[in-house]
């Protein structure tokens, strides 16, 4: 009687053991700060940082090939096109979804690496900047393919042209093989959960303003608002095309940014954000 007593109480500790280690190793990653694309990684950290909060801006790392402005270096360290408008342009995208709306959104970003196990379904919303490089491997879009149908949202941004729009496609291919990328009607409610913003312009990139005087790069002088959806109509992947919502966000104080884009990008924000909470 008592040895079975002390071997049932055995498998009950091991079980338990098991139990907080298999937890301990599918555990959030830890905030931590990469490297910048664009040299701010070093951005000041808000006081709140380690305060967690009920939304997380999410941005999802890949691998590239060749790369627009920065495909070269370890991917996995940041440097490359995946960390544009990171870290700035995301604490401010948090920092005015704090401000504008009641939603408890943690002050700080979280980049997400689909490699990491299971940690990407810790992160229900993610942004891809400059997706024209992206190069996933096989089983990388198997991962994100099961995090958008269990109920994941991606945005992606920061892209121009034809061939980025090209390099965008091949990757998004693998992750799903069968759907339609549609155009998103001006009435669907990502355009009017909050702001209604039925009538939009294009979100200018601050580079190509700058050094061209255009507000697009290569030939992405149309604005397009795509999404793949999900069996119910749920946009799974919304895809802000031509447009640069990251730097809309990023430059919102920069006079040199036109304002009427930057509070177009503010408000294509909220409107992201919510719709992904409430579908």
């Amino acid at each position: 009687m008592s040895t079975r007593f002390t071997h049932k109480t055995i498998i009950i500790l091991l079980a338990l053991l098991l139990s907080f280690f298999s937890s301990y190793l599918y555990a959030q990653r830890e905030f931590r700060v990469l490297q910048s694309m664009e040299g701010d990684a070093y951005a000041v950290l808000p006081d709140d940082y380690m305060v967690p909060g009920e939304f997380v801006v999410g941005r999802l790392m890949y691998p590239s090939y060749g790369g627009m402005f920065g495909g070269g270096g370890n991917w996995q360290m940041g440097g490359t096109n995946w960390a544009v408008d990171y870290p700035l342009g995301d604490r401010t995208y948090a920092r005015l979804l704090r401000r504008l709306t009641t939603v408890d959104v943690r002050s700080v970003e979280q980049p997400v690496n689909l490699d990491d196990g299971d940690d990407i379904f810790n992160w229900p919303f993610l942004i891809v900047g400059m997706p024209g490089s992206w190069d996933l491997t096989d089983g990388q879009a198997a991962k994100l393919r099961e995090y958008l149908m269990r109920g994941g949202f991606l945005l992606a941004d920061s892209f121009f042209g034809t061939s980025e729009w090209s390099g965008f496609v091949a990757s998004l291919r693998r992750v799903f093989p069968g759907r339609a990328i549609i155009d998103l009607p001006d009435e669907h409610s990502v355009f009017n959960i909050i702001y209604d913003l039925s009538d939009r312009k294009q979100i200018s990139n601050m580079r190509s303003l700058s050094g061209r005087g255009v507000p697009y790069r290569a030939d992405g002088h149309d604005p397009q608002w795509k999404a793949i959806l999900d069996d119910s109509g749920r946009v799974m992947v919304a895809i802000s095309f031509n447009n640069d919502m990251g730097d809309s966000w990023q430059h919102q104080d920069n006079p040199r940014y036109p304002q009427q884009d930057a509070a177009l990008g503010i408000q294509m924000g909220v409107n992201y954000a919510v719709y992904s909470l409430t579908h």
